[in-house]
């Protein structure tokens, strides 16, 4: 029997059997033991934010099934546009092994990981090379291991061969598994070009790679049509790959090839290119992410990312790499004319002579194909075109230029010699065609001319073919450049004649999203033949070759002529030889729109010579738009109107001679004539510097985020903006203004807005034309062609900015020779303005004008006033002088034109004109500060008026010599200088009303120490008030000159004190400024500065640390006044300090405590104004602004040491309802772990508000306070001064202070009762209505409310007494809060209002720039003539000492703390003045819960620093509003590091504390409260430095580096001391913040690792729950590990950070004490230590040990830097000499070393020395 043979159907089901076995063994294997066969693919599902799926499935027809086929991750979800089927994790490449050959390369041999294919043909092994070719350009290049892959054969682009300076690693880190790699900038983190977001795919034809990207400010790609210039992420796909197809508004790929990119990083302007240098078929993606994915179909993936600090820099990259532009010929930039088939040359030259008649300005007359031959290439028609050799001729005489067309494509004519074409039988004989397939067969196909060959530009034979035709056809029609279109290659059938194989070239695995979805649409066969390769490779570069090809022709022919050459299909590096237009656009007013975006983007791609056809190409366009068009295309670099067959002519005579479009086209054509000298320049900067012409909005104005998406509107170059009308029936455009001045370039008025929308009206007639202030724009008076205008007189127009300067270039040369550049013949000039005089400074003649031009006329605009001369110098001539005839002055808009000039072109000038120069301007000091001024009362006061248009410049000012006049016998001796003034009578006696001038003054100026004088300025004949706050001054003066810092003289008139510092010779001080007045209510002094950097004045909320001199007044006088922009608030602190130019610093104090104002100026000056008092002012040297700060405090005091406890967290919260709600919060924050020692009680836990009272809501309040304080905790309590006088029962605060006579009262001759007001105590047995408005509750709730005068000795025992018995009989406490001191009253003087006595107290004559001034000085505080009793028992006026009233109540509650709980505790005050540090920190006030208070929490902090209070912070997460979550949560980062840590806000808002969020937020919360309670010991150390040397805490950056001047206007970041930096996140959504490095090591906090960056700004990672710390090398940090409160922290060992500087070495020190005695430093109970870091060993030094036992000690030892070297022992070695012996850890990539020394039990107050 024979085998028996099994049937097909049979074999069929058993292979599917034996399939369907394998699947369930495999799910069986699956289910029982949870883990995969080895040989099937699970996908590794990521779970990221959907707008990071990279989309695993671009072909159609995505499922479950094919997804998962694909081994991709599925995951269906409802939002548009996001891939259901997207790619997992655990497939791409992994490195195998890498190398590097030297520092600037990186080469890896990539392998696939196993995974399912996406189209087939996967390589398995990849190369990679990545090289850093310049500082700023990295290339990374990946490509098949084994075979030669199609690569760009580029004719520019090079691999550099310089030193990039720096490594790849500085800006390249590469993942291994799977494989990605992740770019940054230099000396930042923040990744830019992320690959890791998806895998790379790299098959026979399908490629891909994605990157994350750092913003959604991407611009490029092309070619297309972008509605926009800024790309919209939102799943865009856009394809490249050239195209002859309609730039319609659809998303599909036109003419050209560009896959380069520019993204926008941030305001800051850094930016940077991604360019793939691949001519395949490509799409590419965006999406929201924001990501990239770059899909090709074949070649390689040969990237560069370029760097730059702007998009400008950027662009400069690309074009270095691809080949910077041609200069065009000048003639080239004038207006041309063109049609495609005018029908015949008549018709032509009817064209031409009608706009002629019309003077139209207009240079170049094209012809498109109808001029040919049946459309043959290098023919004509000898009939419609006869005349067409003297076409040329005819237009040169007028001075124009003929272009004309040609296309690649040539008609293929076999047959008998009458029929033949002889180009295409020459182009035969040279093999000259693209080939099928076969190499050898032209490939056939259909254009214009019918049947047809495509010539192959990259083969040798062709390119001279090509050449040779030219040539010859140029011998017979002379023309003047060249125009090629139809370069896709379009062809009229699909592929060829015969069709395309079905192969993988016509047919690959994946066609990108091109327009019809096939590869041969409107082109050649895929598979067609070129020398550079396939024609699937080629393409996209075939009008690339063709317009090398061509440039080789122009050459051949023009010789050493420039031409032009415009093509339509373009590839980088096109613009080196040519322009562009954008195609077959239409006549609509979409396309007119949309020109915009294509033209900018062009100028990104390094085609600068770009424009759209004017008026449309397709379809007839009407009046209006042609009109608008030609408006705006008179603006474009390439300006050419050009339409269809068969639509009606546009050219603007068509529409007649009166006609909208021809006095539309004339105007402004005659302003672009006017400017091609800038814009001529303009090609030059690009062709040179690879700027851009016509420039985005976006380019110069990138840190104004509004600019990022203008794209109605353009630049030419920096200086020039344009803003066309796009839509139809409208005559306004919101426009928008950039902050920087602009100018009508019509009317030359100035723009009275910036950097907003601006409404603009433009009629029908008129473009939005504008001139940048800071431009000097070369001009040439205009002709109808450049012929003739090149013959005019040259001009310039200086637009003068802010400061009244300006600068610009011009380029010039013959306009049309070849390589005027590179050969020298040409002239270059640069012009710079400054206030009153124009440099002309020719820095290049190689070219002399041959029609001897001349600048002829310079128009100035923004001259605030008329000169009186104008004079002109020459290099070679002497100098002369413009006559008047020849100067116009327009005082209205002010502008200055000079004309009749006739200064050579290539020689050097200046013209200067004299004026009122800015700097007497803005040495006017103000005589009628106050408001009303007009020429009559200012002239009544003696006083000049001149009105000027400069912004804050006074009209009204002090004559020079009005003020006071100094004697002859002026008294100097070598302990000062004395003298009698007398005021200038010259100009009249004026006195304000009520307020009588002093004749007779007094000067004093005493020498008090070599960095310390005093100068006091007071009427000899009266008792003038003086402030009454004791300071210590050296008690006898600096007799010897030679110590002293400064040298002091006095100027006689007008008097003055000038300052100056002897070391630099710098007059620091020099008050012999105009305007000094001292009456008995007004006191006015102005002195000149040596610096802009001023610091200082408080309190107030100020923008920026750094003050800003533009007529900005600040007023001082004590207020209940929540934080806000010019508003005076609790205290007043009349302290500045500057930093010279030199970097020397020295402060200034003026000791006067009335109402005052100062006014910063741009001399730069300053102006005090004060209503009382006398002039006592202290000046500080330095040198450095720690000395200033050290010499201030010596002066006033030393700020208070804190208890320990006190620099740990701190809640509280105004609305607490009960102890309860305390309670509950004490056991969530101890349940949430989180770090926290003292919490308050507000104004709630007081009975009806009452001082001393507890409401019965809080009866368990005593309790709970004991049960915390037992645990560790602290507690702290608020008081006001405001004591209620309405109560019905005992209330022995009001009771015993009536007897001890303590509360303000009205001066006797008036009234012996008190002075009313009410504040927060209400009325005894009243319901309040929380409902009702504020008034209405002051009037019925409030009790009428006494306030004590804390200058009475008697005061201050009765408050004393009052606190003693709260603590004895109420509850313990810890700490003091007093609050609402300055004094503040909710009504205004008094209750009823009615002040008695002087009105001219309530309302001075003059009130100083204050909030709500208009209601008077008593606004919401006392009666001015309230009276107050010093401690001597002088009686004063409330007026005087109202900003004292915080400061008298400070002291008597510190006195009373320490008194009381036998402890130091902690005072915060509200309201303060120098010397309120001594006693008492305090916090920033009620601010708001907004972003913007971060970062003015870091500047107020920094000026109270200078103020000499140490202890200040700001409510974290704000006191009025909700906070909001992402918000608060920075604010605790940022909070942590306040010296004065207090999460503090307001009734009725939602809480706020760390557990009120979530989980997550009170871990975060935790764990930087973790690091500051880490930390306490060294910012202990910082207080003890400020007690003892006045060493500032919360240090600006500047007080370190006062060298280094960009830390002079660093205000985003803060120092604790000398060693910690800080930089928070201040702003919303950011993940990045940006922080400046001065020159020094500095150490990342978190990882311990030196950053490596120092100098300069530096990127930084900085997600939600980080804050980003920096330790600086060459210090010692003290730290313990944290706990739950300090009382638990302080048994912990101590640690110490060591950050080793360059050298090896470190240095620190150590305070400690109990924490909590009285006056420790005094006593000497503390231990102080000297830690001291050399290579390889640590030492302590004991300084001073008090402490006995110390109970503390040595525990981990941190050394930072240690190196790479592993180190193996480390030892330490006690004060006996015994050897211990410590565990130690070093890691070799941080380069931490940590050393334990717990074990060693150690005792930190003895001598050691730890040696490794």
């Amino acid at each position: 029997m024979g085998k028996r043979r099994f049937t097909g159907l049979e074999v069929t089901l058993m292979v599917l059997f034996a399939l369907m076995s394998a699947v369930a063994i495999t799910i069986i294997v699956l289910y029982f033991t949870n883990e995969p066969s080895p040989d099937v693919f699970v996908p590794q599902c990521p779970i990221i934010p959907q707008n990071e799926r990279v989309d695993c499935f671009p072909d159609a027809g995505a499922s479950m099934q094919l997804c998962e086929q694909r081994g991709c991750c599925w995951n269906p979800v409802n939002e548009a546009n996001v891939p259901w089927c997207f790619f997992s994790t655990n497939r791409g490449y992994t490195v195998q092994s890498e190398t590097r050959a030297n520092d600037n390369e990186i080469k890896a041999h990539l392998r696939r990981m196993d995974s399912p294919s996406l189209f087939g043909g996967e390589l398995q092994e990849l190369s990679f090379h990545a090289e850093r070719q310049s500082a700023n350009r990295l290339r990374f290049k990946i490509s098949d291991v084994s075979n030669e892959r199609f690569q760009v054969p580029h004719e520019h682009v090079r691999s550099l061969t310089s030193d990039s300076s720096s490594p790849i690693r500085d800006i390249l880190q590469i993942t291994s598994e799977p494989f990605g790699l992740v770019v940054h900038r230099q000396g930042s983190t923040k990744a830019l070009f992320n690959t890791t977001v998806g895998p790379l795919v790299f098959a026979n034809q399908f490629l891909q790679l994605s990157a994350k990207l750092p913003s959604h400010n991407i611009y490029g790609l092309g070619e297309h049509v972008h509605k926009h210039y800024r790309h919209d992420t939102n799943w865009k796909t856009w394809p490249i790959f050239t195209r002859d197809a309609f730039p319609n508004g659809g998303e599909h790929n036109l003419y050209g090839h560009y896959p380069f990119f520019l993204c926008l990083e941030d305001e800051s302007g850094k930016s940077f290119g991604v360019f793939l240098m691949n001519s395949n078929a490509m799409e590419v993606v965006l999406q929201p992410a924001p990501a990239v994915t770059f899909r090709t179909i074949g070649g390689v993936l040969d990237f560069y990312i370029l760097f730059g600090d702007t998009p400008e820099q950027v662009v400069h990259e690309f074009q270095v790499l691809v080949g910077m532009p041609v200069i065009p010929p000048y003639w080239s930039l004038g207006f041309q004319l063109s049609r495609w088939d005018y029908g015949s040359l008549a018709e032509v030259k009817e064209t031409v002579e009608r706009n002629r008649a019309v003077d139209l300005p207009y240079d170049v007359q094209y012809t498109d194909i109808d001029y040919m031959e049946n459309k043959r290439d290098f023919t004509y028609d000898k009939v419609k075109f006869k005349d067409l050799p003297n076409f040329a001729d005819y237009l040169h005489k007028a001075g124009q230029k003929y272009i004309l067309i040609l296309d690649p494509a040539i008609a293929r004519v076999e047959g008998n010699e009458t029929a033949s074409y002889a180009s295409y039988d020459r182009g035969t004989a040279k093999d000259a065609w693209v080939t099928v397939s076969d190499g050898k067969t032209a490939l056939l196909g259909e254009v214009w001319p019918g049947e047809t060959v495509f010539p192959d530009y990259t083969k040798e034979g062709c390119i001279q073919w090509w050449a040779d035709e030219y040539d010859a056809f140029y011998k017979e029609i002379k023309h003047d450049a060249l125009w090629i279109d139809m370069n896709e290659v379009a062809n009229f059938k699909q592929g060829s004649v015969d069709g395309c194989a079905k192969n993988s070239l016509n047919y690959p695995p994946y066609t990108p999203n091109i327009l019809d979805k096939l590869m041969y649409s409107k082109t050649l066969c895929m598979d067609a033949q070129q020398s550079w390769g396939s024609h699937y490779d080629v393409h996209s570069l075939y009008g690339y070759s063709m317009v090398l090809a061509t440039e080789i022709a122009l050459k051949q022919v023009f010789d050493k002529k420039r031409t032009l050459m415009l093509t339509r299909s373009s590839f980088p590096g096109v613009g080196k030889y040519s322009g562009h237009w954008l195609g077959d656009n239409a006549a609509n007013w979409n396309d007119i729109k949309w020109a915009i975006p294509g033209m900018l983007e062009f100028g990104l791609f390094g085609v600068p010579y770009i424009g759209a056809d004017i008026c449309g190409f397709f379809d007839n366009s009407t009046e209006e738009l042609c009109s608008r068009w030609m408006q705006v295309g008179a603006f474009y670099p390439f300006s050419r109107n050009h339409n269809a067959q068969g639509y009606r002519p546009q050219d603007p005579a068509f529409y007649g001679k009166d006609s909208l479009v021809v006095k539309s086209s004339k105007h402004y054509l005659n302003i672009r004539y006017t400017l091609l000298p800038y814009l001529y320049t303009l090609f030059y900067k690009a062709h040179t510097a690879g700027e851009t012409v016509m420039r985005p909005v976006m380019h110069e104005f990138y840190s104004d985020n509004t600019s990022w998406t203008v794209d109605r509107q353009f630049l030419w170059g920096k200086h020039l903006l344009i803003t066309p009308v796009l839509d139809p029936g409208v005559d306004t455009v919101s426009a928008y203004i950039p902050d920087a001045v602009w100018y009508d370039y019509e009317t030359m008025e100035r723009l009275q807005v910036r950097r907003q929308h601006y409404d603009m009206h433009l009629p029908a007639d008129k473009l939005g034309l504008h001139i940048r202030g800071g431009a000097i724009l070369p001009t040439q008076k205009p002709n109808v062609t450049t012929t003739y205008s090149r013959r005019n007189p040259m001009g310039l127009i200086i637009a003068l900015d802010d400061d009244q300067e300006a600068a610009g270039e011009l380029f010039w040369d013959d306009g049309e020779s070849r390589d005027t550049v590179e050969n020298g013949n040409y002239i270059h000039y640069s012009f710079s303005a400054v206030p009153g005089k124009l440099t002309m400074q020719v820095n290049h003649t190689g070219y002399k004008d041959p029609n001897n031009a001349t600048f002829d006329s310079i128009t100035i605009l923004g001259v605030p006033f008329r000169p009186f001369s104008v004079s002109v110098r020459g290099t070679n001539s002497d100098t002369t002088t413009v006559p008047e005839a020849n100067m116009q002055y327009d005082i209205d808009k002010q502008v200055l034109t000079l004309q009749g000039l006739s200064l050579t072109l290539g020689e050097t000038y200046v013209v200067e004109w004299k004026t009122v120069t800015n700097e007497i301007l803005y040495q006017r000091t103000d005589c009628h500060p106050e408001e009303g001024a007009n020429e009559a009362n200012c002239t009544a006061k003696g006083c000049l008026w001149q009105p000027v248009h400069t912004n804050g410049v006074p009209w009204c000012f002090y004559p020079r010599d009005y003020g006071y006049i100094a004697p002859d016998n002026i008294l100097y001796e070598n302990t000062g200088i004395s003298v009698n003034i007398t005021q200038n009578e010259k100009y009249g006696s004026f006195s304000l009303p009520g307020s009588p001038n002093i004749a007779n003054l007094r000067v004093e100026i005493r020498y008090l120490s070599s960095d310390m004088l005093q100068f006091k300025i007071w009427d000899p004949a009266s008792d003038r008030y003086e402030v009454p706050v004791p300071l210590s001054a050296p008690t006898s003066p600096e007799t010897d000159e030679s110590k002293r810092l400064y040298s002091v003289t006095v100027t006689k008139e007008p008097f003055g004190i000038m300052v100056r510092r002897k070391s630099t010779g710098g007059i620091i001080w020099d008050s012999s400024m105009p305007g000094f007045t001292f009456s008995d209510m007004f006191i006015q002094i102005s002195t000149r500065l040596s610096t802009e950097y001023v610091y200082g004045f408080g309190e107030t909320e100020h923008p920026t640390y750094k003050h800003n001199f533009n007529y900005h007044t600040w007023g001082m006088f004590a207020k209940d006044q929540p934080p806000g922009y010019k508003k005076n608030c609790y205290g007043v602190h009349p302290f500045y300090m500057a930093v010279e130019d030199t970097a020397d610093a020295h402060g200034v104090l003026l000791l006067n405590s009335n109402a005052m104002d100062v006014t910063f100026q741009p001399a730069p000056s300053l102006t005090y104004r004060t209503v009382g008092g006398i002039l006592d002012f202290y000046m500080f040297l330095g040198p450095t602004p720690e000395n200033v700060v050290q010499t201030y405090t010596s002066l006033i005091g030393r700020p208070v040491l804190p208890a320990y406890w006190s620099l740990g967290f701190q809640l509280c919260r105004y609305g607490y309802a009960n102890n309860k709600e305390i309670e509950d919060l004490y056991v969530g924050m101890k349940k949430a772990g989180i770090p926290y020692d003292v919490q308050y009680a507000d104004i709630d836990y007081m009975d009806r508000q009452l001082d001393f009272v507890l409401d019965p809501e809080f009866e368990g309040l005593p309790d709970l306070v004991t049960i915390m304080r037992a645990e560790g905790m602290r507690f702290i309590f608020i008081l006001d001064p405001a004591i209620s006088g309405n109560e019905t029962d005992y209330y022995p605060a009001f009771d015993r202070g009536m007897e001890a006579d303590v509360f303000i009262k009205w001066p006797k001759n008036l009234s012996n009762e008190i002075v009313w007001g009410k504040v927060w105590p209400d009325y005894p047995n009243v319901t309040v209505n929380d409902s009702m408005d504020w008034d209405y509750q002051v009037e019925h709730y409030r009790a009428y409310a006494a306030f004590p005068d804390f200058f009475r000795n008697t005061t201050a025992s009765w408050w004393k007494q009052e606190i003693k018995e709260f603590y004895e009989n109420t509850t313990k406490f810890d700490g003091i809060w007093i609050d609402m001191n300055e004094p503040a009253s909710f009504v205004h003087g008094t209750v009823g209002g009615k002040c008695l006595g002087d009105q001219n107290l309530e309302y001075p004559p003059y009130m100083p720039k204050l909030d709500s001034k208009e209601l008077g000085l008593n606004h919401k505080t006392l009666c001015m003539n309230s009276e107050q009793i010093l401690s001597d028992g002088k009686r004063v006026r409330h007026y005087d000492v109202h900003s004292l009233y915080g400061w008298s109540h400070t002291k008597p509650t510190y006195d009373a703390l320490l008194n009381v709980t036998g402890k130091r505790g902690i005072v915060v005050t509200r309201s303060t003045y120098p010397s309120s540090g001594k006693w008492a920190g305090h916090w920033l006030g009620d601010n708001s819960a907004q972003w913007d208070q971060l970062h003015k929490s870091i500047i107020g902090m920094m000026e109270f620093s200078l103020f000499g209070i140490s202890y200040t912070g700001a409510d974290i997460c704000g006191f009025f509003n909700d906070a909001e979550y992402e918000m608060c949560l920075r604010w605790m980062h940022l909070g942590a590091f306040y010296p004065y840590s207090r999460n503090h806000n307001g009734k009725g808002n939602k809480r706020q504390d760390p557990v009120s969020w979530n989980s997550t937020f009170a871990n975060a919360s935790r764990d930087v409260l973790n690091i500051r309670y880490t930390l306490l010991p060294y910012l202990y150390t910082l207080m003890y430095e400020a007690h003892t040397k006045g060493s500032t805490v919360i240090r600006p950056l500047l007080h370190e580096f006062v060298k280094d001047n960009t830390t002079w206007s660093i205000d985003k970041q803060f120092l604790w001391g000398p060693a910690l930096l800080i930089t928070p996140a201040l702003d919303p959504g950011v993940t990045h913040v940006r922080g400046y490095f001065p020159d020094a090591r500095w150490y990342n906090y978190h990882t311990a690792k030196d950053i490596g960056v120092r100098g300069q700004y530096h990127e930084m990672d900085t997600p939600l729950d980080h804050i980003n710390l920096h330790v600086r090398g060459g210090y010692i940090l003290p730290w313990q590990k944290p706990e739950n409160n300090t009382m638990y922290s302080r048994k912990n060992p101590l640690g110490l950070i060591v950050a080793l500087s360059d050298t090896g070495t470190a240095q620190g020190s150590l305070f400690w004490d109990d924490g909590e005695g009285i006056d420790t430093v005094g006593s000497e109970k503390y231990l102080l230590t000297s830690f001291t870091a050399e290579p390889n060993k640590l030492s302590n030094k004991v300084d001073h040990n008090g402490l006995d036992p110390a109970d503390l000690t040595l525990g981990v030892v941190k050394v930072w830097g240690a190196g790479i070297v592993t180190t193996t022992n480390a030892t330490l070695t006690d004060e006996a000499g015994t050897v211990h012996h410590l565990t130690l850890e070093h890691n070799n990539q941080t380069q931490e070393l940590i050393i334990d020394a717990t074990s060693a039990s150690i005792d930190v107050n003895q001598h050691f020395t730890i040696a490794w």
